[in-house]
């Protein structure tokens, strides 16, 4: 049995898979997956789960370097922002880059794959890149 809190198979099997500069989206339940992105879906519910459980869960397996933000997201103030703010602060997401909304739309092409949350939030996304542990 894994010692970490992460249990979904998909999700876990994806972050050992990343190698260096990699994307992976984490999103809100309205985020479109571009064609041929993998979709690890987690929606259950409008809220659940909610995009900092998901977050908490990525960030327990995953080396982020930096990561990618829309505007939009600070304009919207979703709760989202106030759970990334505070792993930002610690160093836990690396380097900011923001982007307008459809740019951000546009990096996703090139995710490696976009985790739907159920955060019912507009503007609850980010991109992170993967690092390296060494």
């Amino acid at each position: 049995m894994k010692k970490t809190p992460l249990l979904n198979i998909a999700l876990s099997r994806l972050i050992a898979s990343l190698g260096h500069g990699d994307i992976l989206v984490i999103g809100d339940a309205g985020l479109p997956v571009p064609p041929g992105v993998e979709l690890i879906d987690l929606a259950l519910t409008p809220g659940t789960p909610d995009f900092a459980s998901v977050l908490r869960a990525v960030l327990s397996e995953m080396q982020v370097q930096s990561h990618v933000l829309a505007d939009e997201t600070f304009t919207a103030n979703p709760p989202a922002l106030t759970t990334i703010e505070q792993y930002h602060a610690h160093g836990q997401l690396g380097a900011r880059t923001r982007l307008n909304h459809p740019e951000f739309k546009q990096l996703c092409r090139g995710a490696r794959a976009i985790v739907r949350s159920g955060e019912c939030q507009p503007y609850s996304n980010i991109a992170l890149i993967a690092g390296v542990t060494f």
